[in-house]
């Protein structure tokens, strides 16, 4: 049933996204400290950052960041390079990956959706 006033092909755009984001955060996105590095990344998209530095950002302690940050480079969201001896982090430039990033954090804004991406990734934990 389409709503009043609403472009059906507009709802079908913001399903086929939403179905997008949805599966950006199950396949790369699948655990609270890997949300908050892409977050990070998101608000200072031309940072280049080591693990400490990342972790110390995000206040997490441990081998959780620098084991999400090789995760999230292995699923090509971030990419590692090595400047003196130490291995840096940057968000992808590829732009597809740039956008879906946008719209992850973009769509967040959103209360509904990000109680169901909460629960997405609660669900996976299990």
């Amino acid at each position: 049933m389409v709503q009043a006033g609403i472009n059906p092909s507009a709802q079908q755009d913001d399903s086929e996204r939403r179905g997008r984001i949805m599966r950006f955060l199950r396949q790369k996105l699948n655990s609270f400290v890997k949300w908050d590095i892409v977050r990070f990344f998101h608000d200072n998209p031309h940072a280049v950052e080591t693990a400490d530095d990342i972790a110390r950002a995000l206040g997490r302690e441990g081998d959780e960041v620098p084991e999400a940050l090789k995760a999230l480079t292995a699923s090509k969201v971030l990419v590692m390079k090595t400047v003196s001896g130490t291995a840096v982090f940057s968000l992808h430039d590829d732009p597809a990956v740039r956008v879906l990033v946008h719209e992850f954090v973009t769509a967040c804004d959103d209360r509904d959706f990000r109680a169901a991406a909460i629960q997405q990734v609660i669900d996976g934990l299990r």
